[in-house]
């Protein structure tokens, strides 16, 4: 995985998926996140963040909650929820940087 830095550096808006796996509804916010991503297409980047297997940038970003969605671009941060979204949401948000 490149470097968190060159990732939320993109000029096109980049959403962030921070989650762990244990979660009993992982499996629908993939869902959720592969609706969002083909949706959006080349127009934004989604990405996923596993907070277990990255737990210093998780601590570093203080990311508490499970799910927690960011929205970054050009290296600032735009949006941040935790909880759950659905894909339509998250598609009207990102699209507002675009």
């Amino acid at each position: 995985m490149a470097k968190f830095g060159e990732i939320i550096s993109s000029n096109i808006p980049v959403l962030i998926d921070f989650y762990a796996e244990f979660k009993d509804t992982t499996s629908d916010l993939h869902s959720v996140l592969r609706d969002v991503a083909a949706a959006l297409g080349d127009k934004a980047k989604v990405i996923k963040i596993d907070i277990d297997k990255n737990e210093i940038l998780a601590n570093a970003l203080r990311i508490k909650g499970n799910p927690t969605f960011i929205i970054y671009k050009e290296g600032e941060m735009k949006w941040r929820q935790t909880g759950e979204q659905d894909a339509n949401t998250l598609i009207n948000l990102v699209e507002q940087y675009v």
